[in-house]
């Protein structure tokens, strides 16, 4: 059974990050980035911040208990010709401002291949910030400091891709990406998946001829959840082997790198296991033995909302639009 109405209330209770949170994620960066862009040396050689990653793709969820919630946003800068054989000169000239400027000074902060990252009191909060350029020709670019190499990215892209996708599971592609990092993060499993394969796989799965020949196939959450991660499951079965997974903007940039084949086989192993669980929970025709199935999955978050006027068993509340992100405002960038 579907459980439309369960499905709606563990989004919001459990799944999705909490507006509060997302309002305050929103003030810190405003507040790391109107340090960067108030420093007399870096101020100059900034030109805008633009959010990336599950934060602005809204598939940003409640961090497990004890960790942090992350987001990331990049900074365009102005491409150097004096950094070109130093690369890491432009995270480097962020860190600078961090280290040495408070509250951030006193912070846990520090430098990794993409990004700087600051920790917020209690670990609760996590930013990462990511230097690019946008070169005479259009195309953006961040740095891996330990290889010392640009890469190509595409936040506004991936964007549009990640909205054509949903558009086309009636919205209900986000929310099924939340769901199935919940299973990552909160129920342990296949970890070693980075967000952007698991929202890239997931919405290369979404076709509109699906449409044409079921029209109802991603009618509803639970609906559009069994078939996107069935239809994972079938193409991850045809390929034992990690394929390349290229990013869908177009920047020429693959993903697959972000698996060994010992995490691949890991995920493919763990879609097939949850492909047949949440069949068997979504078949199920006993009410109460489908709850059972689906919670089994999901956990106790997995209920009725507590101001539900009828039974339960006969209830047509929809999935509506319990969307993480909903406080935010056209925001784009790269799925994390």
């Amino acid at each position: 059974m579907r459980h439309t109405d369960y499905f709606k209330n563990f989004l919001d209770k459990t799944v999705n990050l909490s507006k509060f949170k997302l309002e305050l994620l929103t003030e810190r960066v405003d507040s790391i980035y109107g340090v960067l862009k108030d420093d007399e040396h870096l101020g100059p050689l900034i030109k805008k911040k633009i959010p990336q990653g599950s934060w602005p793709q809204r598939t940003i969820i409640n961090p497990q208990n004890g960790k942090p919630f992350d987001a990331d946003f990049v900074v365009q800068m102005v491409e150097d010709p004096d950094w070109a054989d130093d690369l890491k000169k432009y995270g480097d000239a962020i860190y600078k401002v961090i280290h040495n400027m408070s509250p951030y000074k006193d912070m846990p902060h520090g430098r990794k291949c993409r990004c700087v990252y600051v920790t917020y009191a209690n670990n609760a909060m996590h930013v990462d910030i990511v230097p690019f350029v946008v070169r005479a020709d259009g195309t953006q670019w961040i740095i891996n400091r330990d290889a010392n190499m640009w890469e190509r990215t595409d936040t506004d892209g991936f964007t549009s891709w990640m909205k054509e996708k949903d558009a086309i599971a009636g919205n209900h592609l986000r929310e099924v990406i939340r769901i199935m990092k919940f299973l990552r993060d909160h129920k342990n499993s296949f970890t070693g998946t980075k967000s952007i394969l698991l929202t890239t796989v997931l919405g290369m799965q979404v076709e509109a001829w699906r449409k044409v020949l079921e029209p109802g196939y991603y009618a509803d959450l639970p609906t559009a959840l069994l078939h996107i991660v069935s239809d994972l499951n079938k193409w991850l079965q045809a390929n034992p082997t990690k394929p390349v997974i290229m990013d869908p903007s177009g920047s020429g940039t693959s993903f697959d790198h972000r698996w060994s084949q010992a995490t691949y086989a890991y995920f493919r192993d763990r879609i097939h296991t949850h492909a047949a669980e949440i069949k068997a929970a979504y078949d199920e025709a006993d009410f109460d033995e489908s709850v059972k199935k689906w919670q089994s999955l999901f956990g106790d978050g997995f209920t009725a909302p507590s101001s539900s006027t009828s039974s339960g068993k006969y209830s047509t509340v929809g999935t509506g639009a319990g969307m993480a992100g909903a406080a935010t405002v056209n925001l784009s960038g790269r799925a994390g």
